[in-house]
């Protein structure tokens, strides 16, 4: 099962338009980056243009300044026409940018010309006569300077259709100071871009002359087909003349990479692209692995949540550095006044405390702990105190280092409740079956005792016979009361012997849970039937009785021998609870004023004469009940006496249930107990008996 996280979504979103937005700035750097040296090639690329255009420019200014010296060396030493000629000639073999030189005089005729021996003669279509206006303006110009000048350039038409851009040069010839002639020299201005210029310079690409308009004057050479051309323009300021010097290259500028350093730029953003990729692809992998840990975590801490066993991690000081929710409900603590506690811990008890920490201490200094569980005392927030069973085992982390401790919490009241239900229920299994063995004794018993009973209550019938008979034929008046003293204690043997024919009848149905004989019966009389000896051990106790009756109380359906039995069980235990109390020995006289006083009282169970209830109450001036001795009062066995069995108050609550009524007690005040149980009323009641008093004494 994969957990889903709010917002994961929006995470993913975000991640993927930074990641977007990511390799868009990477793509316009590298784009920039390779704009920019693309640009900065080109840069170097004009840059080298306009230095060859410079160099090509001074190329052109020597080589014309050479050709000038020349042409004046060559008239300071001839001085004849035809030797003139001859060294004119080779020097036009030498130069073949030079079409023609021309030797004239003071007044522009001409004396003679030598033209270029490498083609045919340039003024076969129009005369060199027709032509002398740009050499003749140069030459007045030189004149003027006392220089050389160059003269506009000017076109000659040629036999093949085609034509020369030319320029003549005039330089003014002087000896001793006196001008004697002039020297003409007609430039073809393509034979200068291709004579003149070095080699390297023009090699692929392509160099022309034009005027300052832009009008291309001459052309060399054609530079290399390419995507992108570079032009270079460099000014050729002659004497007398001015030309432009335009440079055309298409060398160094390939369509993609213009030289190794655009490559090497590009090549280095192919490789951020890939690393990029691979860091992108490594991310991928990173978030899916987190996305994985995450939900392995969230899982984790699911299953940590709910389980209902307590966790507690410590660290090697003791200090608590984890705990999960159900630890923190056990003990009603939350979890941050937990957290970095050390000893000792909050939900120890205060009177364990010492106990407690001596024993963790002794337990973290071991180098290993036991993993076998052991039983403790906790103490919630309320101060409520429960056993839990801790297991604690060492805590190693992922190195195998040993960081602390981890235990396991168990909240085991539960389970000790049951095992007390479970020995509360043993307990009363085997009350039970000392209950039926009772039983069955009493069942013995009064099957034993029936006969000893009834034999008694013959003899004391027989003994009253002999009695009455030896008194009626004697006649003395001290032998007649001497019988009748003797009648009337055997009269009270013979009923009280019959008295426990009864009991032992009454504790046979009992035991044999027959269908119980119940009799409307007034509730004096039921007080009545056990006064005799309640008397007895009053007087032997020195107890006084208190009786107090409210005629108002209607008669009662009850199975009068065990009711009996119950009030005569609770006045002897009231007695001996007062006897506890009192060690002074007991009065020999009845009804003797004493401090002791036992109090049998019977009234409606509710505050209206008309009450369906009877209540019954024996009230005693003894110690009364302590809280210890409450909670086990009613428990067959239990008893505080010496010689006690313990099933008296138990067999008086049976009976008292059995009629539909409720037997309990409280504290009397000053002191004392109340022992207090209700009978329902008969149906028919039965009628009432003579008025006696409400209150009396005996």
């Amino acid at each position: 099962m994969r957990l889903k996280f709010p917002g994961a979504a929006d995470r993913a979103s975000r991640r993927r338009a930074l990641w977007l937005l990511l390799l868009a700035l990477v793509v316009a750097l590298l784009g920039l980056l390779v704009w920019l040296a693309g640009r900065y090639e080109s840069s170097l690329v004009q840059s080298r243009l306009e230095d060859n255009a410079a160099l090509a420019v001074t190329d052109i200014r020597a080589g014309l300044n050479r050709n000038l010296q020349a042409v004046q060396a060559l008239h300071a030493r001839e001085r004849s026409v035809e030797a003139w000629r001859v060294s004119a000639g080779r020097l036009l073999h030498d130069h073949r940018e030079i079409l023609r030189l021309e030797w004239r005089n003071e007044g522009l005729d001409m004396q003679g010309f030598v033209e270029t021996p490498f083609r045919p003669s340039v003024f076969g279509q129009l005369k060199r006569a027709s032509l002398q206006a740009d050499a003749s303006l140069a030459c007045v110009a030189a004149r003027r300077v006392s220089s050389a000048i160059y003269s506009s350039s000017y076109f000659l038409p040629q036999a093949d259709g085609l034509g020369l851009e030319v320029a003549d040069m005039c330089l003014p010839l002087t000896q001793a100071g006196r001008l004697t002639g002039y020297a003409v020299v007609t430039y073809s201005l393509q034979s200068v871009l291709s004579e003149l210029v070095s080699k390297p310079l023009s090699h692929g690409i392509g160099l022309s002359l034009t005027e300052a308009d832009g009008t291309r004057l001459a052309l060399h050479g054609i530079p290399a087909r390419a995507s992108r051309m570079f032009i270079a323009r460099q000014l050729l300021d002659l004497p007398g003349s001015t030309f432009v010097l335009r440079m055309e290259s298409r060398l160094g500028t390939p369509a993609l990479f213009p030289n190794i350093l655009t490559a090497l730029v590009t090549a280095m953003a192919l490789a951020l692209m890939a690393v990029l990729f691979l860091l992108g692809r490594d991310m991928r992998r990173r978030l899916q692995v987190e996305h994985d840990l995450g939900e392995a975590l969230a899982f984790r801490k699911a299953m940590e949540d709910s389980l209902l066993t307590g966790l507690r991690a410590r660290d090697l000081q003791g200090r608590i550095t984890y705990v999960n929710p159900a630890f923190c409900k056990m003990v009603g603590v939350e979890a941050q006044a937990l957290l970095n506690q050390s000893m000792p811990s909050p939900y120890w008890p205060p009177e364990l405390a010492g106990v407690y920490q001596r024993r963790q201490e002794m337990r973290l200094a071991g180098n290993h702990l036991p993993r076998e569980g052991h039983e403790s005392v906790f103490m919630r927030q309320d101060g409520t105190r429960f056993p839990v069973l801790i297991m604690e085992a060492p805590l190693i982390n992922a190195v195998g280092k040993h960081t602390g401790w981890m235990s396991a919490i168990l909240d085991v009241s539960e389970q000790r409740r049951t095992e007390e239900l479970s020995r509360a229920s043993q307990d009363r299994l085997q009350a039970s079956a000392r209950l039926a063995m009772v039983g069955e004794m009493a069942s013995l018993l009064s099957h034993e005792l029936n006969q000893p009973l009834a034999a008694i209550s013959s003899y004391a019938t027989g003994s009253l016979n002999l009695l009455q008979d030896e008194a009626a034929s004697t006649g003395a008046p001290d032998a007649l009361a001497l019988s009748d003293d003797l009648q009337v204690a055997m009269r009270c043997i013979a009923e009280q012997a019959e008295r426990a024919g009864k009991v032992i009848k009454s504790v046979h149905d009992f035991v044999r849970r027959s269908d119980r004989v119940r009799e409307a019966v007034e509730p004096r009389a039921l007080l009545e039937a056990i006064m005799p000896l309640v008397i007895l051990q009053a007087r032997k106790l020195g107890v006084r009785i208190s009786l107090e009756v409210n005629d108002a109380c209607l008669p009662v359906l009850c199975d009068r021998t065990m009711v009996e039995q119950v009030l005569l069980n609770l006045a002897r235990n009231g007695m001996q609870a007062m006897q506890a109390n009192d060690d002074a020995g007991p009065s020999a006289q009845a009804l003797v004023p004493s401090g002791k006083v036992l109090t049998l009282r019977i009234c409606p169970a509710a505050p209206h004469a008309s009450s369906q209830w009877v209540e019954f109450a024996v009230i005693d001036q003894g110690e009364g009940i302590s809280s210890e001795v409450a909670g086990q009062l009613f428990t067959p066995f239990f008893t505080t006496k010496k010689e006690g069995m313990g099933l008296g108050l138990s067999l008086c609550r049976t009976v008292i249930e059995q009629h539909g009524g409720c037997l309990a007690y409280e504290n009397g005040q000053p002191q004392g107990t109340i022992f207090s149980f209700t009978l329902p009323v008969a149906l028919v009641p039965a009628a009432k008996a003579l008025a006696q008093p409400a209150l009396a004494e005996s």
